[in-house]
């Protein structure tokens, strides 16, 4: 490897942008110098060896940089992150540079080799992985402190002089994409191996995990649709398709892990290496030594991060949840006096006034669920988590219970505290369509129209320009660098775990759950395929093996999911007739179904 690198020029003559990086307006001319310098200079020399250009524009006010590669240089890249690739001998091997010719499709001049979300994420880790050398601060900035080993790009933008770092759309590859995936209505599976290529892995399994649990709720959608409309009036004839659900939210998990390790292993990530998790960005601490890897960088005592977690964090998450739980308690009072509104009036309009409660109370939720976000995101930066993966399930764990509680307890309220399944029936229906609609609105609906709108006048002010119709590089990456950011799958993921909750815990009182499920995700894959192709810059690709913490999530989920289920059967008129004499064999005989 070490020779590879010696031999290695900078020169390609054709360079192809891969990554565009902005820095600040007003970056002062020593800082430019010394970064561009470290993004070109040999490894040997504790530079990245990648190729750069800055992007003329009209007004040459703005510190825009292209970043490319040479062909060689990805492919040693490639060896160095660990990329897993398919051999002549149809095996998966980890890549290596020595035995190159070994791997299918490999050829000196194809490069093609590596697809463009590959090279793009071998770029993104070179220059993450750009190290302090003996500077002591960056040029330019006294304020900006650096220390031996230190991540050049995480110093530049917690100091603000970098904007920001975004991989460059393909604009051929993705009109064939939009084409292919939601270019036109049809029948059939999502080109799940063309989305791995152009966004990579995690995006990829994101979209296959909603194309799976959209055809797994098929099969409660058929059942759902006769049982709804032969059982309209008998909220008590529910225990064959309660049976029916918590077999079916315990099995359709247990498939996705093998469809997910067929998928990932396919695209050589089940085999990949976990990478060495650097620091976050946002870490902060006194410099010390760290005791795993021997280097001075930020450490930040693990007691105070406790201290923090349980007499800040954990009251103010209690607080949040008693306070949703008092939010609740309103709804049932509006609930009560809509039923007396209607005994008294017996009109069409008395009875629209029963969803009333209902509604107000699903768009209750979902304000309170956004603002929940937002401060459990501040209190997660807070606690000051050194790694990555530990912020992610700290927040993760925040969100997941508050919004369980906020969405779930008055179902479970309904149902087990006042026994009344046409309330829980109607509580249900509302709740779910309402929050369906509001997601679809704010997720991809309003963020559609703000970009068309923002293109409309990027287009006239390129076109007083007299530039030329065709997009050139420079409207591309003006267009490109306005574009909103995808801040990863957690909020599609989050959706997708709440809509399971409703499917799952209650649906035997309310079959068509499924039904509007399916009409949802239907609408949730164009819509999310259309967000990621024209209102969001394009995300750099990370590999991974399975959905992560989601899998535990949704497991959890489908525990509670057979809980509920077995309770409500042990509840129902028809199984209490089995057991006339003795409640507690009635509970031994549920306990053990469980």
């Amino acid at each position: 490897m070490a020779e590879s690198w010696s031999f290695l020029d900078t020169f390609e003559p054709n360079f192809r942008p891969l990554v565009v990086i902005e820095l600040a307006k007003g970056t002062k001319e020593e800082t430019i110098e010394w970064f561009t310098k470290r993004i070109v200079d040999k490894k040997a020399n504790g530079g990245a060896q990648l190729l750069v250009k800055p992007l003329v524009t009209e007004n040459g006010d703005e510190n825009i940089y292209l970043v490319g590669a040479s062909h060689l240089r990805l492919l040693l890249g490639a060896e160095t992150v660990g990329l897993v690739k398919e051999c002549n001998d149809n095996s998966m091997r980890t890549f290596t540079y020595s035995s190159r010719k070994s791997f299918k499709d490999f050829a000196d001049d194809n490069h093609n080799f590596l697809t463009m979300a590959e090279c793009q994420y071998i770029v993104k880790h070179e220059l993450e992985n750009l190290r302090a050398k003996d500077e002591k601060m960056i040029p330019g900035y006294p304020q900006a402190k650096l220390y031996p080993g230190k991540s050049v790009v995480r110093r530049l933008l917690t100091s603000g002089v970098l904007v920001q770092i975004f991989p460059l759309h393909d604009r051929e590859e993705l009109k064939k994409l939009r084409h292919s995936w939601y270019g036109r209505v049809k029948v059939g599976y999502q080109p799940l191996d063309e989305i791995r290529c152009y966004f990579g892995e995690t995006i990829a399994l994101y979209f296959g995990f909603l194309e799976y649990f959209t055809f797994a709720l098929i099969p409660m959608a058929v059942i759902g649709i006769p049982y709804y409309v032969f059982a309209w009036e008998d909220y008590d004839k529910y225990v064959m398709f309660a049976t029916f659900n918590l077999l079916w939210s315990t099995v359709i998990l247990e498939v996705w892990k093998r469809i997910c390790a067929i998928m990932t292993y396919r695209w050589g990530t089940l085999l990949m290496k976990r990478q060495f998790e650097e620091p976050r960005p946002g870490f902060h601490g006194v410099l010390g030594i760290n005791p795993v890897t021997g280097r001075e960088e930020p450490v930040y005592s693990s007691i105070k991060r406790q201290m923090r977690i349980y007499l800040v964090s954990l009251p103010f998450v209690c607080l949040c949840l008693y306070f949703s739980l008092y939010v609740m308690m309103i709804y049932f009072d509006l609930e009560q006096w809509a039923l007396d509104y209607h005994e008294e009036n017996e009109s069409n309009f008395s009875s629209l006034m029963l969803f009333v409660p209902s509604i107000i109370y699903a768009v209750v939720i979902e304000i309170m669920n956004r603002i929940y976000r937002y401060a459990a995101e501040f209190l997660t930066s807070w606690e000051n988590h050194r790694l990555e993966s530990s912020y992610q399930n700290h927040l993760i764990l925040k969100v997941l219970v508050f919004n369980f509680l906020n969405c779930f307890a008055s179902l479970f309220y309904i149902a087990f505290v006042l026994f009344d399944m046409k309330l829980l029936r109607q509580s249900l229906a509302t709740l779910l369509i309402t929050s369906q609609i509001l997601n679809q609105f704010a997720e991809s609906l309003l963020p559609y129209w703000l970009q068309k709108r923002h293109k409309k006048r990027m287009k006239k002010r390129m076109c007083s320009l007299k530039t030329d119709t065709d997009l050139s590089l420079v409207e591309q990456v003006s267009l490109e660098k306005e574009m909103g950011t995808y801040f990863g799958t957690f909020d599609d993921y989050l959706e997708l775990f709440l809509q399971f909750g409703y499917v799952s815990l209650f649906s035997c009182v309310y079959p068509l759950a499924a039904v509007f499920a399916v009409l949802n995700n239907i609408t949730e894959i164009y819509s999310d395929a259309l967000k990621m192709c024209r209102v969001y810059k394009r995300p750099f690709a990370e590999p991974t093996a399975n959905i992560g913490v989601w899998q535990l999530a949704f497991e959890t989920m489908s525990v509670i999911s057979v809980v509920t289920n077995c309770i409500l059967i042990g509840m129902s008129p028809q199984v209490n007739a089995l057991f006339p004499d003795s409640k507690m064999d009635l509970i031994l005989t549920v306990a053990l179904v469980e």
